[in-house]
């Protein structure tokens, strides 16, 4: 295992919405032999950056850089906002500059939550408990930006008593896409509508995923239809802290 010392990135949504997978994902990583600080922090600057607005998305990566310089490991609950820093914050800063090179280590340093667990600290098996089955929807960023796909499935089957199922299409969009679904509503509604139907065909009795976004849309959705099928964070079911663990 390595060692080291690592930053939890919250992220906005986690901290705002759902602050419940933040402390899951602090009891992981100190299940997995890691000792964990929060440092201070804000967004990391993808909302202006989606938008068009480089110089803001520049200004909120230089702050986010100075934030998590110190750690070893930055570890985020979170595929989308993990990219944006892994990815993102690259194409902000002209090759050979300083900021350059700081965003590139940064880069190095930066982890999606279970592709620590799984890949970094090599944990197989997690010590939770859970009766019934989940199916699980992979978030857009980190399936296809940071390749998160195994490793959430092999930390999930690990978990006593879950029945893991995989519904049709995991892999489609929610509709959540950050502003897309504040700029195309209809559109985003019928994406969404389709993955429920999917949810539903697999007989699951909840679904889990990697991204608050993606969780508050589906799970918007699902409330709408007034369906009564749990949506969950992976680290909440990883970490046995869902509202109806035992």
């Amino acid at each position: 295992m390595p060692s080291g010392q690592i930053a939890l990135f919250v992220t906005c949504l986690v901290d705002i919405l759902r602050p419940s997978v933040g402390f899951a994902a602090i009891k992981l990583l100190k299940e997995a032999g890691f000792s964990v600080a929060v440092p201070n922090q804000s967004c990391c600057g993808q909302p202006n950056f989606n938008s068009g607005d480089k110089s803001g998305a520049r200004r909120i990566a230089r702050a986010h850089i100075a934030a998590f310089e110190a750690f070893d490991y930055v570890v985020a609950p979170s595929g989308s906002c993990a990219a944006m820093v892994k990815i993102h914050y690259q194409e902000l800063f002209d090759a050979g500059t300083d900021d350059r090179r700081r965003a590139e280590d940064l880069a190095r340093r930066t982890y999606e939550l279970t592709s620590f667990l799984s890949d970094i600290a090599k944990v197989e098996i997690v010590r939770t408990r859970r009766v019934g089955s989940a199916t699980y929807h992979d978030a857009c960023s980190g399936l296809r930006e940071l390749g998160v796909k195994h490793q959430p499935r092999a930390l999930l089957k690990s978990v006593d008593g879950l029945n893991f199922v995989e519904m049709h299409e995991a892999e489609a969009c929610c509709g959540f896409g950050g502003t897309f679904c504040v700029k195309y509503p209809e559109i985003s509604g019928r994406i969404v509508e389709s993955k429920v139907e999917n949810i539903e065909a697999s007989g699951a009795d909840c679904v889990i995923t990697g991204d608050v976004g993606c969780l508050l849309n589906i799970e918007g959705k699902l409330h709408r239809l007034g369906k009564s099928t749990p949506v969950y964070h992976v680290a909440e079911v990883l970490a046995g802290m869902t509202e109806d663990a035992p």
